[in-house]
Parts: C-alpha cells; sequence; structure tokens
C-alpha cells in the first residue's frame, strides 16, 4: 500500500513538472514574437496606434483658451537692458599763434578725420586777438595749450612763466631773414647796417642784436627796429624796413615778387642761430600730474595725424582747403610739399641737444645767466 502511494505521488510530481516546462516555454516564444514584431521599420501602410489621451477636441482646446485668458500677465517684463551711452567727450581748447596757416595742418586733418574724437576729446581752436596774448592766457591756466616757437618758449621760461613744450608739429624753424635786393659777399658784414623789421619776441630780443653789433646800437648809428606785428609785406611796400629778420620763408618773397620787389632769403642757421622747433604746442606745466593723460591723447592724435599727411600729401592737401578754404591758393599750394617735410613723424620726442644748444645762444647773447635743464622746458607725455 505505502509503495502504490509513493508511485502515485512520484507521478504526480513529474507531470507537474513536465507541465512548467511547457508553459515556460510557450511564453518565451511569444515574448520573442512580439519583439520581432516591434522591430520592423516603419512605412507609409505601417499602423501606427495613437493614445487616446493624446487627442483634443475642440472644445477642449477652447476651455484651454479661455483658462489661460482667465491668468493675469505678469507686471515687470523682461525687456533687454537700453545700450550704455559713450562716456561724454573731454572738452579742451588750443590757441594758435596767429592766424590759420597750413603750418596748422596736424591740428585741422587730426579734426577732420575724427583723430581728436577718437581720443574721447572736443577740440576748440582759438584765434588770439594778438600773438603775444596766447602764452600770457596759458600762463594763467586760461587754455588748455597754445602754439608757439621753440625760442619764444625759452624766452618765457626765463621769466618764471609756467608753461613747457609737450609736442612739437614743425621740426624746423619757418621763419628766417629776408633782405630787400641782394646782398654782395661778404653778408655778414653788411647785415648790421639793414633796417630791421621783426614781429616776433626772439626776433626783437634775439636775432636783430646777434646780427647788430652792441656797439653800433650804442652809438645810435642805426635805425631802431620796427615792430610790423606779422604785417611784413606791408613794412617792404612802404619802404619802413629793407630786412625782417623773422619773416615767413613760404610766403613772403613770393608776395614780395608780385609787387615787383626783389628778396633774398638767408636762414637763421647761415646766421650762427642754431636750429630750434618751429612750431611747438605748449602746457602749463604746473597741471602735468592732472593733465598727463590729457597730453599724450592729444600728441597720439597728432602723431596720427601727421603720418596720414606725409602718406597722403594729396589728399591731405584737399581735406585741408576743404576744411579751410582761405588757405587755398597758389603760394600755399607751392609751399606744401616742403612744409610736409618738416612736420613731426614722433611730435611728443623731445631733441636734448637742440633745447641745450639753444640755452648756450641765450647764455653767449647775455639774455641769460644761467642755463635751464631741458626738463623745465620740454618733456615728452609718453614718458611721465
Amino acid at each position: 500500500m505505502l509503495t502504490s502511494l509513493c508511485r502515485a505521488w512520484y507521478f504526480s510530481l513529474l507531470v507537474n513538472i513536465a507541465l512548467l516546462f511547457a508553459t515556460s516555454m510557450a511564453y518565451a516564444n511569444e515574448s520573442a514574437a512580439q519583439d520581432d514584431a516591434g522591430d520592423d521599420p516603419l512605412e507609409l501602410k505601417s499602423r501606427v496606434m495613437v493614445p487616446p489621451a493624446w487627442w483634443t477636441s475642440a472644445d477642449d482646446a477652447e476651455a484651454v483658451a479661455e483658462e489661460a485668458s482667465d491668468q493675469e500677465a505678469p507686471t515687470n517684463a523682461v525687456t533687454p537692458p537700453p545700450p550704455l551711452e559713450p562716456p561724454p567727450l573731454q572738452k579742451i581748447s588750443i590757441m594758435l599763434d596767429w592766424f590759420l596757416s597750413p603750418q596748422h595742418a596736424g591740428l585741422i586733418i587730426a579734426q577732420q578725420r575724427g583723430l581728436f574724437t577718437a581720443q574721447e576729446m572736443q577740440v576748440e581752436f582759438q584765434t588770439p586777438a594778438e600773438p603775444s596774448v596766447a602764452l600770457k592766457l596759458l600762463a594763467a591756466d586760461e587754455i588748455d595749450f597754445a602754439l608757439s616757437r621753440q625760442p619764444t618758449l625759452h624766452l618765457y621760461a626765463h621769466d618764471g612763466a609756467p608753461i613747457v613744450r609737450i609736442a612739437t608739429l614743425i621740426e624746423t624753424p619757418l621763419t628766417a631773414l629776408v633782405i630787400e635786393g641782394a646782398l654782395e659777399e661778404p653778408v655778414k658784414d653788411k647785415l648790421a647796417r639793414l633796417r630791421y623789421g621783426y614781429s616776433t619776441r626772439e626776433g626783437r630780443e634775439l636775432f636783430i642784436p646777434h646780427l647788430i653789433p652792441e656797439a653800433l646800437t650804442q652809438a645810435g648809428n642805426v635805425p631802431p627796429p620796427v615792430n610790423l606785428n606779422f604785417d611784413t609785406r606791408r613794412g617792404f611796400v612802404e619802404d619802413q624796413v629793407n630786412a625782417v629778420v623773422d619773416a615767413p620763408f613760404h610766403s613772403l618773397p613770393e608776395q614780395l615778387a608780385s609787387e615787383g620787389i626783389n628778396t633774398q632769403v638767408i636762414r637763421h642757421e647761415a646766421l650762427g642761430i642754431p636750429r630750434y622747433d618751429g612750431l611747438v604746442l605748449l602746457a602749463n606745466r604746473d597741471g602735468a600730474a592732472r593733465c598727463a593723460s590729457t597730453w599724450v591723447h592729444v600728441v597720439a592724435a597728432l602723431e596720427e595725424a601727421h603720418h596720414w599727411m606725409v602718406e597722403n600729401p594729396d589728399a591731405a592737401w584737399e581735406l585741408l582747403i576743404s576744411a579751410e578754404p582761405v588757405l587755398d591758393n597758389p603760394s600755399n599750394k607751392a609751399s606744401w610739399p616742403d612744409l610736409l617735410r618738416r612736420i613731426a613723424l614722433s611730435p611728443g620726442a623731445v631733441d636734448n641737444r637742440r633745447y641745450q644748444a639753444f640755452e648756450q645762444f641765450l647764455l653767449k647773447q647775455g639774455v641769460s645767466e644761467t642755463a635751464l635743464p631741458v626738463s623745465r622746458l620740454a618733456i615728452d607725455p609718453h614718458a611721465l
């Protein structure tokens, strides 16, 4: 009996194992068939099942729109920040040495080409009522800059005026001794007997005393020099003088030739006068600490203008006369190439030897008792 029960239980166990194995195999085959069906690529005739939740009826869309309209708009609008305004331009004033002329071309070109604006400056050019006014206003700190000549700078510096050269526009003298007619050699022996005129302080205090021996002046054997106030042509035409010691050699001989007056030009270097800067930009040295950055920007604009003028001489001339039509005359046009050869390509650089030599000239002439150091007379703003 017990043996029969064991056999029945064993047989039932085998049947259950067989059924379990068969069921597992069927489930595995069904899953594999579904996976193979899901890997088939989609085609135009393939059927795609979309879940019902993805469909939205027209009524549902209107309900969503009404719900959105009932929502309050945000109180803070998100807008981009306004563009930054450019910094205000620094206003500066430059007083000319006299009326506008081609020697001021560097300043005019820098203005017309926007080079001062690029340095964040707005520049105003001023014409003095009288040539000596500019340096007086500069010494009083009433203007930012003034134009003059190196010899004038030396004289005012020895007077104690707080002015200093920060840039050179023209590297060589623009004036010379202009004599009516022609002197025979030796010329220097005949210079003392001429009737001289002058327009500048250095002409009166330096150049004429250099040409006329003091003994002749004290004896009263020579006529007193005449102040022509920069109207040198009138001095010759009205026979007030027969020589001007500081005449503009580019324009005066041609003007006098049109009046039938022949002239002879003798450069200052040939008379024993040291070579000097013909046109310099001066500033008040008391403001060096607070104005150094401004000085650098001004010099940078001038240097850019000078290089462009040299590289584009014809375009520079056209720009000059379009900005200042009064300068458009045959005399200025004829002298333009020579003037370009004299402009400083490194306006800020200081020729120490040149300023030292002129100080020695003042000592020799008895104008000064001690020589001023170059640092008192001229500085390079880029070195501050």
